[in-house]
Order: C-alpha cells, then structure tokens, then sequence
C-alpha cells in the first residue's frame, strides 16, 4: 500500500470499529443504519470515491476502492458497499455520459446524493436483454414506464440510472440508459424486501408510471444502454469480490478465536487435525480470492480488459466467502447458528454474494466464453 492506501485503509477500519460493529444487530433489526451514519460516509467522501477529482470527487483508484470494501467488510459488508453502489451509477456517466451530464451527476453525488443502478426486473434478471420497461421519446421529452426489482440503495437514493427500452423489437440493441431523478412525479420507490441475508443493505422495488424526462438525460445513444450496463457490471465485480474477500477474512478470524477458545476432551479444538484442516482450506481459499481481486483491479487500473478476470474474481471470491462462512458455523457447532455470534449472520449474507452482480453461474459462462475466443481454433 501507499501512503494514502494506508490512511483510507485505517480510517475505514477505525470507523468500522468505533460507528458500527458495536451495533450491528441493532441495526440489522431496524432494518437500517440510522441517518447519522449515512451522513458520516457522505462526510468522508464516500459518495464521490471514484468520481474524476475535476467533477469534485477523490478519484480512487478500482486497487484502492478495493482495499477500503475489503476492510470494511472485515467488519460489515454492506456500509461501504452502500456508497459503491452509488459510485456504480456514476460509473455509467463518466463512461458514456457528455460533458454536461458528467458535471450534473458528480454535483449530485458530491453534494451527498445517493443513487441506484436499475437494471433487474421481473422478467429480466441474468437474461438483462429481457428488460421491458420503456422509454418512449415524445418530442423532446422521453416517457419511461416500467417496474425495476431488487433494487439497491432504492429507499435511500436521490437518482437512478436506468436502462430501458427505446425499442422492444431490438432486443438488447433497442436498450438505453437514463438519468431519472427520484423527485419527478410517477417515480415511487416500494416498500423494503425482507431478504435471508444482507439486511443491512436497503434493497425494494421502484416503478416508473408515465415518468417525464428531457432527452438530456439520455446517457450515451438509445442503443448504447445493454453495452453500457456490461461495461459497468464488469468493472464493479472485482469490488463485489473484494468486499466478499473481507468478510470471507471475518470468518477465519471468528473461526481462529473460537477454535483456540472452545475446549473439548481437555484441549483446545485447534489442536485437532480435523479443525486445522478446515482453518487452512479457509485460509488458502481466502489468499487465493485476494489475488484474484486485485488483479482484476490492477488490469481496470491500467486500463486493460478485464471481463473474464472480473468475472474470475467476482465467483471464485463469493463461493469461498460462502464456504468459510459455512466452515465458521461448523468450527463453532451450536454456537454457529446463533444470531448472537456473527457466524450467523456471515452464513446468511454469504448466499447474497452468490448471486447479486450476476449469479455465480452467469460468471462462469463469462470465464468460459472468453476462455474460447482468446483460444479459438
């Protein structure tokens, strides 16, 4: 790390200790963190971590935006996840959008605006070409309707960036991307799924009913909108990856503890070959989705592609993080499955990792298409 790695790192940490492990089954039964908090990330910074310095942001690096999830998830994935999210959308903008746009957006988010990313739907989840809300340009104007699912950061944001549909018949080609602010009447937000895992992370519906915006807020070409949504699940998969290598951290640390704590048979149970084994796998599956984490992130950085090592890092780190999780609650018996120890919790939260960004078999589809055309004969 350097100099200012190190000082983003432990600030995250010391935060992450201080603000929020003290009260995260508090938190997790409020169904929230309370507002105080959010504005403390929004104090840091956080909502503008990889927005271009000359838009008013910090413009990490993917390498040190990585290192601050990991750490935080040490702790509790989803408070730094919160704000990637919200870095997610802006991604999109800073990718595709004009000038204007790019200054509109980032004074949003610098401003401490939240924002969301809508692309899942109903219908349309892994098959993201499937989606059917629409956008239809009525002079100069687009009209968008439509319902989004499992929306992250929805209760919470101040604008979405949404893919919809010019054209139905185009299939993925008719799709485009647009600014929609949370305020412009007919956008409403549902009510907060209850989710197996993740709690903390604000997750609900948003509908679109007859919602009017300029055709400014058209990001990139009414063809551009399934190009641009890829390009950015591409580069947000290695930080999903790094935040499940955190947690995946969490667990061996939890594991290590208990392990040298619990006395069976009149020693510690680390002394057994049966937990080392397990304490090892944990530890091996841990390192190795660390580095593949921040080689994705060094090949973003550099400005090279990346899709099959996105992909690479965003599976493997997600099954090893559900796998120590498991091993955690194993390691520590009866004990495991108690909310009051936070196995538990790690064991629920895993399975979200699985699937969110594009399921882990989606991931491997990626690998093994690029693995293909890089050796095709």
């Amino acid at each position: 790390m350097d100099q200012q790695q190190q000082e983003l790192v432990t600030m995250v940490r010391n935060f992450m200790n201080r603000e929020i492990k003290p009260h995260i089954r508090e938190f997790e039964e409020a169904g929230g963190y309370p507002d105080h908090l959010v504005q403390m990330g929004k104090d840091m910074g956080l909502t503008v971590m990889q927005v271009p310095e000359r838009y008013g942001g910090l413009e990490l690096s993917t390498t040190t935006t990585a290192m601050m999830l990991e750490e935080g998830a040490k702790v509790e994935s989803t408070y730094i996840s919160m704000f990637n999210i919200t870095n997610m959308g802006a991604k999109i903008v800073m990718f595709a959008g004009s000038e204007a746009q790019k200054e509109y957006y980032a004074g949003i988010l610098a401003d401490g605006g939240m924002s969301s990313f809508c692309l899942t739907e109903p219908g349309a989840g892994s098959d993201a070409a499937s989606v059917r809300t629409t956008a239809v340009r009525k002079g100069d104007k687009y009209i968008i309707n439509g319902n989004k699912m499992f929306i992250t950061n929805a209760s919470i944001a101040d604008v979405f960036l949404v893919v919809a549909s010019t054209d139905l018949s185009k299939g993925y080609k008719g799709l485009a991307t647009f600014i929609v602010e949370r305020n412009r009447p007919g956008v409403a937000v549902g009510k907060k799924e209850d989710k197996l895992g993740m709690r903390l992370s604000i997750t609900a519906e948003v509908a679109f009913q007859d919602v009017e915006i300029p055709v400014e807020n058209l990001v990139g070409t009414e063809e551009t909108g399934f190009v641009n949504a890829m390009k950015v699940l591409e580069l947000s998969r290695p930080l999903v990856a790094a935040s499940s290598v955190g947690s995946s951290q969490q667990a061996i640390d939890l594991a290590v503890k208990y392990s040298q704590e619990r006395v069976q048979f009149g020693q510690p149970i680390c002394k057994f070959e049966a937990i080392q084994m397990m304490l090892a796998d944990m530890q091996m599956r841990t390192s190795a989705a660390r580095a593949l984490v921040y080689n994705a992130c060094a090949l973003i950085d550099a400005g090279l592609p990346c899709s099959k090592e996105a992909a690479m890092a965003k599976c493997y780190a997600a099954d090893a993080y559900q796998k120590n999780a498991t091993d955690a609650v194993q390691i520590m018996g009866g004990y495991g499955v108690m909310k009051e120890y936070m196995a538990e919790k790690l064991y629920r939260d895993s399975k979200i990792t699985q699937i969110v960004e594009g399921t882990n078999q989606i991931q491997r589809m990626v690998i093994a298409k690029q693995m293909i055309r890089e050796n095709k004969i």
